[in-house]
């Protein structure tokens, strides 16, 4: 795994397999971790659908409601950015990028408590774990 880029706006890691199998990693350390994929957005799929041509590229929404419940109870607003989401897209050279938004400032802008913010930093952090080689 290669880092790509990090700031508090977004994080983008490249996988160390290709697109399906880092695709299949994520869904995988995600059901493990006890949380549940929500959506699976083919954005790929659509651009054929549309007549267009797109590389692969695919959102997972995630989550649970353990997490995410006392946090939206907490700053209603936090229901924008919940469930949690992570992107993969082929880049250019043909390998995986696996990117996110870093959740406890992007909860923080929604008003919620930096404390309670960090709880779902786990939830991400098991994404760069799965994509390792």
């Amino acid at each position: 795994m290669t880092q790509t880029e990090t700031n508090t706006e977004l994080i983008e890691r490249i996988s160390s397999t290709p697109f399906d199998a880092t695709l299949d990693r994520l869904a995988t350390a995600i059901k493990a971790a006890g949380m549940q994929i929500f959506a699976r957005i083919d954005h790929a799929a659509g651009a054929r659908e549309a007549g267009l041509s797109l590389p692969p590229t695919t959102v997972l929404i995630y989550g649970h409601a353990r997490g995410g419940t006392p946090i939206i109870l907490e700053a209603p607003a936090a229901a924008l950015d919940l469930p949690l989401r992570v992107l993969v897209r082929e880049g250019a050279d043909g390998r995986a990028i696996v990117a996110f938004h870093p959740v406890a400032p992007m909860l923080q802008r929604a008003g919620v408590p930096q404390a309670l913010a960090q709880r779902l930093e786990p939830a991400q952090a098991l994404l760069t774990e799965a994509i390792r080689s």
